[in-house]
């Protein structure tokens, strides 16, 4: 299991935690997860960059905000597929679209931390940075009944050991990085999302995939075609580095 090594960026071009206040602006709709997360691997570093190599599984990670419509698409054709994801959730977005929260883990996928508001944590001072990943965990804890396993930092691929830190206060023992990213956000075309997926994936990546897109959820049947016949199948986080 990997931890920050170079990242395997692919361009075309050059180029359970402890007890958090409930916040006001999240309803309340506590439940068990639908399957028991497996335990993780006792050697697994505190940020994961990719999973072991040695199982033909990789983890197709999404950046969770945007029109719901196109989150629920993503989710139901996963589903088809017999792929789980693991979604990190913007706490601002879980605010706009509570519902969400339930609609991920139904569907067997995983729910984590992407900071509440997106902002560049690694430029903020400490007790703001706890502040931003708090917020979002009071979201979660709120909506699902836990925090989540993962937390992952926005507006940057690795924490910092500043943000790190922060993350362990709250109670986020791994941030999870990734090692292959399509650059899916600048919406450069399904095929374009699908090509680099497909080329750059292998055994134990962690793919970072953004749900307001539209792009991404036409190339997600073609990803998932395409990995199955690589021999891999999309697995949630937690799944990977057990």
């Amino acid at each position: 299991m990997a931890a920050r090594p170079q990242p395997a960026h692919l361009a075309e071009s050059p180029s359970a935690g402890p007890s958090l206040s409930p916040s006001p602006s999240a309803s309340a709709s506590p439940s068990a997860t639908p399957f028991a997360l497996p335990p993780l691997a006792p050697d697994t570093p505190q940020e994961v960059v990719s999973g072991p190599h040695s199982r033909p599984q990789l983890a197709l990670t999404f950046h969770g905000q945007g029109d719901p419509a196109i989150a629920n698409a993503l989710l139901t054709t996963a589903e088809q597929h017999g792929a789980r994801l693991t979604v990190l959730a913007v706490g601002s977005w879980l605010d706009e679209q509570p519902q969400i929260a339930q609609r991920i883990l139904s569907g067997g996928h995983e729910l984590g931390n992407h900071t509440q508001n997106h902002l560049d944590i690694s430029t903020m001072r400490p007790e703001q940075a706890h502040e931003e990943i708090a917020q979002c965990a009071q979201r979660l804890e709120r909506l699902t009944g836990s925090i989540g396993r993962w937390f992952r930092p926005s507006a940057t691929q690795y924490a910092n050991a500043m943000v790190k830190e922060q993350a362990r206060q709250v109670g986020y023992a791994h941030v999870l990085s990734f090692d292959v990213d399509p650059h899916d956000y600048a919406d450069p075309g399904a095929d374009t999302v699908t090509r680099r997926v497909l080329k750059a994936a292998a055994a134990g990546s962690v793919v970072a995939l953004h749900m307001g897109h539209p792009g991404t959820v036409t190339a997600l049947p073609a990803i998932l075609d395409g990995l199955t016949q690589k021999g891999l199948h999309a697995v949630t986080a937690s799944e990977l580095c057990a």
